[in-house]
């Protein structure tokens, strides 16, 4: 089957041909996540740890460098879906993760090139320590938001029910004419044990059966830093992740980034010469064409992408090779996030 693509506003003509030739129009969405790598700004916030990331603190973030970070973020969040998407559309929506607060996600927002989409922001403001929250950005054109939820991380054991983190940030909404949620979530960093991902994993699996259970026909993004790879316990058994299409069944996950790593060896974030895949986009069984089947009557999965360009990644000296990061060995390098973000494209049949 071919297909010859040509995007005009927010529709895509797709010629396919087989039998024949049949002119068929298509709706494009892009969907995207990217850990902003500690967005914070330059003034403390009462209860929270975030005295590294003050003008006397281990960083010595000031002004200047708080106003590089967001021009850099803008410029990657402007960016991504445009590889196939028109330029001046971009992504639908982007969750994002490691952000302090409202102001910085107003600050960066305002910021060129990003501040040209038009996006709005859901957020919750959080009990993690350090004050990182997760957020969604989205285009009100092309994504209806109905209601923010945060659901808060429950701790399994006695001995840390003290210990707060960051929740599920759910987004409901309709899109494409469809109701759709997305969760945003920032999953315990290796510091801890695999159980607490293992947990919260299992909790978003439990969220979005919950949320498709109480609206039939509800269609489930589930993004984040993951902080294990597709293959781990949390994705592929808490959260059921599928690795092939053709595994998945009702209640299911589509994993499209565990080949990505297994097969080809990409990931979103480098440690010792060798990447990971913590960044990921897993979608509900509803969202994906089983058995071989080209149905796009509905909005369904189309193709996923690691956002990669060479301004991403240092060019040279010790940490060439990988995501070129706000700060590394103590030296600000003026970059953009220790992560790569990810895209996920998702198609529908113009009637």
């Amino acid at each position: 089957m071919k297909k010859l693509f040509s995007l005009l506003a927010l529709v895509l003509f797709v010629s396919v041909g087989t039998m024949q030739a049949q002119q068929k129009k298509y709706s494009v969405y892009a969907a995207g996540f990217y850990n902003l790598e500690n967005l914070f700004d330059t003034c403390h916030d009462a209860g929270k740890n975030d005295y590294e990331f003050l003008p006397d603190g281990s960083y010595k973030w000031n002004g200047i460098k708080y106003s590089h970070k967001l021009r850099n973020l803008s410029k990657v969040l402007a960016d991504m879906g445009t590889d196939m998407m028109s330029k001046n559309i971009g992504c639908a929506f982007i969750g994002v993760s490691e952000v302090e607060n409202a102001k910085v996600l107003t600050d960066l927002l305002n910021t060129e090139p990003v501040s040209e989409r038009g996006y709005r922001f859901a957020h919750i403001e959080g009990p993690d320590r350090r004050g990182v929250d997760c957020a969604l950005l989205y285009n009100p054109r092309l994504f209806d938001v109905k209601d923010i939820h945060l659901y808060p991380f429950v701790q399994e054991l006695a001995k840390d029910s003290n210990y707060h983190t960051r929740g599920f940030l759910t987004v409901k909404g309709i899109m494409a004419g469809e109701p759709l949620a997305v969760i945003v979530c920032h999953l315990p960093s290796r510091f801890n044990g695999s159980q607490y991902r293992e947990s919260g994993a299992r909790q978003m699996r439990h969220l979005k059966d919950s949320l498709m259970k109480a609206e039939p026909g509800l269609k489930v993004l589930v993004m984040g830093d993951m902080n294990d790879d597709p293959m781990d316990k949390s994705m592929a058994y808490g959260l059921g992740g599928k690795r092939n299409i053709k595994d998945v069944k009702e209640g299911d996950m589509y994993n499209p980034w565990w080949n990505i790593l297994a097969k080809e060896g990409k990931g979103t974030l480098a440690y010792n010469g060798s990447w990971n895949l913590f960044d990921q986009i897993l979608i509900s069984h509803n969202l994906v064409n089983s058995d071989g089947a080209k149905d796009y009557s509905e909005l369904k999965y189309l193709k996923h992408q690691i956002f990669r360009r060479d301004y991403l990644i240092q060019q040279e000296g010790k940490y060439k090779g990988n995501p070129k990061r706000t700060h590394a060995g103590g030296v600000w390098l003026d970059g953009y996030s220790d992560h790569l973000p990810v895209v996920m494209y998702l198609v529908k049949e113009q009637k």
